[in-house]
């Protein structure tokens, strides 16, 4: 089984930062994509930001020159730099990634427990 384990969520106030990571563990033959999500209260769960196993990011619009996405291939971890945060960011955060367990396994994508981020003065 392949496990994601997501750290670095808390409180924070407005203009402030948060390093979010993701740490995967278990049977893992390689990684492709990996994305964060978030969802709010009440809220559908929304795509935050990309990468690829190459590095090639993408971002929502709405952290854009705000937050930044990386990886570390080596250790399989993932991170989401979040700055200048504002209270509309308060949400869970969840890392995902698409992965195989062995060299016979399918593709498939894999979720984390999510993280809270609380945004607020």
């Amino acid at each position: 089984q392949v496990q994601l384990v997501e750290s670095g969520g808390g409180l924070e106030q407005p203009g402030g930062s948060l390093r979010l990571s993701c740490a995967a563990s278990g049977s893992i033959y390689s990684i492709n994509g990996m994305a964060w999500y978030r969802q709010a209260a009440g809220k559908v769960r929304e795509l935050v930001a990309t990468i690829s196993r190459g590095g090639s990011t993408n971002y929502a619009d709405f952290v854009k020159n705000r937050f930044t996405i990386s990886r570390d291939n080596a250790k399989n971890t993932m991170y989401l730099q979040m700055n200048s945060l504002k209270s509309e960011d308060t949400a869970v955060y969840y890392c995902t990634m698409n992965a195989r367990q062995n060299w016979l396994d399918t593709p498939r994508d894999y979720w984390g427990q999510g993280t809270q981020v609380t945004v607020s003065s």
